[in-house]
Protein backbone atom coordinates (compact mmCIF):
# COMPACT_ATOMS: atom_id res chain seq x y z
CA UNK A 1 0.00 0.00 0.00
CA UNK A 2 1.46 3.21 -0.61
CA UNK A 3 2.64 5.37 2.09
CA UNK A 4 -0.06 7.63 1.25
CA UNK A 5 -3.71 6.94 -0.21
CA UNK A 6 -7.27 8.05 -0.05
CA UNK A 7 -9.05 6.60 2.89
CA UNK A 8 -12.39 3.68 2.06
CA UNK A 9 -15.51 4.19 4.19
CA UNK A 10 -18.06 1.09 4.69
CA UNK A 11 -21.08 2.10 6.35
CA UNK A 12 -22.76 -0.78 8.40
CA UNK A 13 -26.33 -0.37 7.95
CA UNK A 14 -27.47 -3.59 10.51
CA UNK A 15 -29.25 -1.07 12.94
CA UNK A 16 -31.71 0.04 10.02
CA UNK A 17 -32.67 -3.48 10.24
CA UNK A 18 -33.14 -3.12 14.41
CA UNK A 19 -35.81 -0.63 13.65
CA UNK A 20 -37.60 -2.66 11.41
CA UNK A 21 -37.53 -5.74 12.86
CA UNK A 22 -38.79 -3.96 16.16
CA UNK A 23 -41.77 -3.39 14.59
CA UNK A 24 -42.10 -5.97 12.05
CA UNK A 25 -42.70 -5.40 7.95
CA UNK A 26 -40.42 -4.00 5.64
CA UNK A 27 -39.72 -0.58 6.86
CA UNK A 28 -37.10 0.89 6.93
CA UNK A 29 -35.53 -1.32 4.66
CA UNK A 30 -31.87 -1.39 4.74
CA UNK A 31 -31.41 -1.44 0.83
CA UNK A 32 -33.04 1.98 0.55
CA UNK A 33 -30.39 2.75 3.53
CA UNK A 34 -27.34 1.50 1.84
CA UNK A 35 -28.52 3.47 -1.39
CA UNK A 36 -28.65 6.66 0.08
CA UNK A 37 -25.53 6.19 2.00
CA UNK A 38 -23.48 5.27 -1.50
CA UNK A 39 -25.15 8.55 -2.98
CA UNK A 40 -23.80 10.31 -0.03
CA UNK A 41 -20.32 9.26 -0.06
CA UNK A 42 -20.02 5.56 1.34
CA UNK A 43 -17.18 3.61 -0.59
CA UNK A 44 -19.29 0.01 0.60
CA UNK A 45 -21.66 -1.29 2.48
CA UNK A 46 -21.20 -3.27 5.27
CA UNK A 47 -23.86 -5.65 6.83
CA UNK A 48 -23.71 -8.64 9.75
CA UNK A 49 -25.58 -11.47 9.14
CA UNK A 50 -25.62 -13.22 12.93
CA UNK A 51 -26.88 -16.45 13.59
CA UNK A 52 -30.10 -15.47 15.88
CA UNK A 53 -31.08 -12.80 12.57
CA UNK A 54 -31.76 -10.45 15.40
CA UNK A 55 -31.34 -7.80 12.54
CA UNK A 56 -29.83 -8.08 9.17
CA UNK A 57 -31.95 -11.48 7.71
CA UNK A 58 -30.57 -13.24 4.48
CA UNK A 59 -32.91 -11.63 2.14
CA UNK A 60 -31.45 -8.61 3.07
CA UNK A 61 -28.06 -9.44 2.13
CA UNK A 62 -29.29 -11.38 -1.23
CA UNK A 63 -31.00 -7.96 -1.38
CA UNK A 64 -28.28 -6.27 -0.73
CA UNK A 65 -25.95 -7.88 -3.00
CA UNK A 66 -28.37 -7.42 -6.33
CA UNK A 67 -29.35 -4.21 -5.46
CA UNK A 68 -26.29 -2.34 -4.65
CA UNK A 69 -23.41 -0.91 -7.49
CA UNK A 70 -20.18 -0.68 -4.46
CA UNK A 71 -18.83 -3.49 -2.34
CA UNK A 72 -20.55 -5.73 -0.19
CA UNK A 73 -18.74 -6.58 3.19
CA UNK A 74 -20.42 -9.16 4.80
CA UNK A 75 -19.91 -9.60 8.68
CA UNK A 76 -20.09 -12.89 10.21
CA UNK A 77 -19.23 -15.84 11.99
CA UNK A 78 -16.58 -18.49 11.13
CA UNK A 79 -19.10 -21.00 10.90
CA UNK A 80 -20.44 -23.82 8.45
CA UNK A 81 -23.63 -21.93 8.36
CA UNK A 82 -22.66 -18.51 7.75
CA UNK A 83 -19.53 -19.83 4.84
CA UNK A 84 -22.14 -21.66 2.97
CA UNK A 85 -24.27 -18.46 3.13
CA UNK A 86 -21.49 -16.08 1.92
CA UNK A 87 -20.26 -18.89 -0.61
CA UNK A 88 -23.76 -18.97 -1.88
CA UNK A 89 -24.68 -14.87 -1.97
CA UNK A 90 -20.81 -13.92 -3.12
CA UNK A 91 -20.04 -11.06 -1.53
CA UNK A 92 -17.10 -8.98 -2.45
CA UNK A 93 -16.06 -9.58 1.11
CA UNK A 94 -16.79 -11.34 4.30
CA UNK A 95 -15.10 -10.03 8.01
CA UNK A 96 -14.89 -13.04 10.51
CA UNK A 97 -15.84 -11.69 13.67
CA UNK A 98 -16.51 -13.62 17.07
CA UNK A 99 -20.01 -13.85 17.83
CA UNK A 100 -21.63 -14.85 21.08
CA UNK A 101 -25.81 -14.84 21.47
CA UNK A 102 -26.23 -13.08 24.51
CA UNK A 103 -23.78 -10.24 23.10
CA UNK A 104 -25.84 -6.62 22.69
CA UNK A 105 -22.59 -5.65 19.62
CA UNK A 106 -19.67 -7.09 18.99
CA UNK A 107 -17.23 -7.32 22.42
CA UNK A 108 -13.25 -7.89 21.49
CA UNK A 109 -11.94 -9.26 18.79
CA UNK A 110 -11.15 -12.75 17.50
CA UNK A 111 -8.81 -15.07 18.84
CA UNK A 112 -6.86 -16.35 15.80
CA UNK A 113 -3.72 -17.38 17.23
CA UNK A 114 -6.11 -19.62 19.75
CA UNK A 115 -8.25 -20.60 16.24
CA UNK A 116 -5.44 -21.04 13.34
CA UNK A 117 -6.81 -23.88 11.71
CA UNK A 118 -10.27 -23.22 11.91
CA UNK A 119 -9.67 -20.10 10.97
CA UNK A 120 -7.58 -20.82 7.99
CA UNK A 121 -10.14 -23.24 6.90
CA UNK A 122 -12.87 -20.30 6.74
CA UNK A 123 -10.64 -18.02 4.50
CA UNK A 124 -9.58 -20.69 2.12
CA UNK A 125 -13.27 -22.23 1.39
CA UNK A 126 -14.34 -18.21 1.13
CA UNK A 127 -11.32 -17.48 -1.12
CA UNK A 128 -12.09 -19.94 -3.24
CA UNK A 129 -15.62 -18.67 -4.21
CA UNK A 130 -13.58 -15.17 -4.64
CA UNK A 131 -14.56 -13.38 -1.62
CA UNK A 132 -11.76 -11.39 0.41
CA UNK A 133 -11.30 -12.08 3.68
CA UNK A 134 -10.77 -9.58 7.20
CA UNK A 135 -10.45 -10.85 10.51
CA UNK A 136 -12.09 -8.68 13.26
CA UNK A 137 -9.02 -8.62 15.77
CA UNK A 138 -7.64 -6.29 18.97
CA UNK A 139 -4.31 -4.52 17.89
CA UNK A 140 -2.33 -7.14 19.65
CA UNK A 141 1.20 -8.36 18.16
CA UNK A 142 0.42 -12.17 18.38
CA UNK A 143 -3.18 -11.46 16.50
CA UNK A 144 -1.91 -9.87 13.98
CA UNK A 145 0.96 -12.10 13.64
CA UNK A 146 -1.17 -14.96 13.77
CA UNK A 147 -3.44 -13.38 10.76
CA UNK A 148 -0.39 -12.65 8.36
CA UNK A 149 0.24 -16.60 9.11
CA UNK A 150 -3.01 -18.26 7.95
CA UNK A 151 -3.42 -16.00 5.41
CA UNK A 152 -5.17 -13.64 5.58
CA UNK A 153 -5.43 -10.71 3.41
CA UNK A 154 -6.82 -7.90 5.45
CA UNK A 155 -7.76 -7.55 9.02
CA UNK A 156 -9.64 -5.10 10.96
CA UNK A 157 -8.59 -3.28 14.16
CA UNK A 158 -11.04 -3.22 17.05
CA UNK A 159 -10.89 0.32 17.71
CA UNK A 160 -14.01 0.08 20.86
CA UNK A 161 -11.80 -0.23 23.50
CA UNK A 162 -9.97 3.80 22.51
CA UNK A 163 -13.48 4.98 21.71
CA UNK A 164 -14.81 3.76 24.90
CA UNK A 165 -12.13 5.17 26.75
CA UNK A 166 -12.58 8.65 25.35
CA UNK A 167 -16.67 8.52 26.23
CA UNK A 168 -15.34 7.36 29.69
CA UNK A 169 -12.95 10.95 29.80
CA UNK A 170 -9.86 8.25 30.56
CA UNK A 171 -7.36 10.42 29.01
CA UNK A 172 -4.26 8.12 30.28
CA UNK A 173 -6.16 4.68 28.74
CA UNK A 174 -7.68 6.49 25.86
CA UNK A 175 -3.57 7.61 24.86
CA UNK A 176 -2.56 4.16 25.52
CA UNK A 177 -5.21 2.49 23.31
CA UNK A 178 -4.48 4.82 20.99
CA UNK A 179 -0.74 4.15 20.53
CA UNK A 180 -1.13 0.46 20.44
CA UNK A 181 -3.82 0.96 17.48
CA UNK A 182 -0.58 3.30 15.66
CA UNK A 183 1.80 0.15 16.14
CA UNK A 184 -0.42 -2.67 15.60
CA UNK A 185 -0.91 -0.98 12.47
CA UNK A 186 2.12 -0.13 11.32
CA UNK A 187 3.00 -4.17 12.34
CA UNK A 188 0.26 -5.18 10.00
CA UNK A 189 1.21 -3.04 7.47
CA UNK A 190 4.94 -4.66 7.60
CA UNK A 191 3.30 -7.55 7.34
CA UNK A 192 1.77 -7.12 4.12
CA UNK A 193 -1.64 -7.03 5.69
CA UNK A 194 -4.62 -4.42 4.29
CA UNK A 195 -5.23 -2.71 7.45
CA UNK A 196 -9.17 -1.53 8.62
CA UNK A 197 -10.55 -0.30 11.50
CA UNK A 198 -13.90 -0.03 13.33
CA UNK A 199 -16.47 -0.35 16.17
CA UNK A 200 -17.50 3.05 18.24
CA UNK A 201 -16.18 5.30 16.20
CA UNK A 202 -17.20 8.92 15.32
CA UNK A 203 -17.03 12.09 13.85
CA UNK A 204 -14.02 12.82 16.16
CA UNK A 205 -12.54 9.66 16.38
CA UNK A 206 -12.71 8.44 12.85
CA UNK A 207 -11.21 12.37 12.00
CA UNK A 208 -8.41 11.39 14.51
CA UNK A 209 -7.63 7.61 13.10
CA UNK A 210 -7.86 8.63 9.82
CA UNK A 211 -4.78 10.65 9.96
CA UNK A 212 -3.06 6.90 10.16
CA UNK A 213 -1.58 6.20 6.63
CA UNK A 214 -2.03 2.49 6.78
CA UNK A 215 -5.32 2.53 7.49
CA UNK A 216 -7.04 1.62 4.22
CA UNK A 217 -10.95 1.85 5.50
CA UNK A 218 -13.16 2.21 8.11
CA UNK A 219 -16.38 0.65 8.92
CA UNK A 220 -18.47 2.79 10.97
CA UNK A 221 -22.71 2.01 12.08
CA UNK A 222 -24.31 2.08 14.96
CA UNK A 223 -23.07 5.80 15.07
CA UNK A 224 -24.02 6.97 11.57
CA UNK A 225 -27.44 5.40 12.56
CA UNK A 226 -27.95 7.15 15.33
CA UNK A 227 -27.15 10.77 14.03
CA UNK A 228 -29.52 10.05 11.20
CA UNK A 229 -32.32 10.26 13.56
CA UNK A 230 -31.22 13.99 14.01
CA UNK A 231 -30.45 14.93 10.92
CA UNK A 232 -30.90 12.33 8.30
CA UNK A 233 -28.67 9.48 6.93
CA UNK A 234 -27.22 11.48 3.82
CA UNK A 235 -25.96 14.20 6.09
CA UNK A 236 -24.32 12.03 8.34
CA UNK A 237 -22.27 10.24 6.10
CA UNK A 238 -21.43 13.36 4.11
CA UNK A 239 -20.39 14.57 7.47
CA UNK A 240 -18.61 11.23 8.68
CA UNK A 241 -16.46 11.23 5.03
CA UNK A 242 -15.65 15.22 5.41
CA UNK A 243 -14.25 14.39 8.62
CA UNK A 244 -12.14 11.21 7.83
CA UNK A 245 -10.75 13.44 4.67
CA UNK A 246 -9.86 15.79 7.03
CA UNK A 247 -7.70 13.29 8.82
CA UNK A 248 -6.15 11.66 5.73
CA UNK A 249 -5.38 15.85 4.69
CA UNK A 250 -3.22 15.15 7.18
CA UNK A 251 -1.04 12.69 6.47
CA UNK A 252 -0.69 14.20 2.89
CA UNK A 253 -3.14 11.96 1.79
CA UNK A 254 -5.55 12.33 -1.27
CA UNK A 255 -9.28 12.87 -0.14
CA UNK A 256 -11.25 9.53 -1.74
Amino acid sequence: MPAFSPIRLGVNIDHVATVRNARGGRHPDPVKAARIAIAAGADGITAHLREDRRHIVDDDIARLKASIEKPLNLEMAATHEMVAVACKVRPHAACIVPERRQERTTEGGLDVDGQREPLRAAINELAETGIRVSLFIAAEPAQIEAAAAIGAPVIELHTGAWCDALTAGDAAAAAAEFTRIVRGAGLAASAGLEVHAGHGLDFATAEKIATLPEIAELNIGHFLIGEAIFDGLAAAVHKIRAAMDRGRAQTGGTAS
